[in-house]
């Protein structure tokens, strides 16, 4: 019966996960969007407007990448801190 609850909490993990990167991909989308496309009036987007998004694109991933990097960083540090303390007990 403990197995329903904690396959209920993975599910709402995952659910979780799940909105926190759709609503990621959809700042990323209507930033590079508004910060790229202004040309309404032909049928496929301009060079530039291409070139833009696709900077927008790679730079909004490295960023993310660089803060998920750091912080995984500053939770070892944590951790580390944590069992410091408690061997010094």
């Amino acid at each position: 019966m403990a197995a329903a609850p904690m396959a209920q909490g993975g599910q709402d993990i995952e659910v979780k996960q799940l909105r926190e990167f759709l609503g990621s991909y959809n700042r990323m989308t209507e930033r590079c969007f508004l910060d790229c496309v202004s040309d309404f009036t032909a049928r496929k987007p301009s060079d530039s407007e291409v070139s833009c998004s696709h900077r927008c694109l790679d730079k909004f991933l490295k960023v993310s990448q660089r803060v998920t990097t750091r912080f995984q960083e500053y939770q070892v540090q944590q951790n580390e801190g944590l069992l410091s303390a408690q061997a010094k007990r």
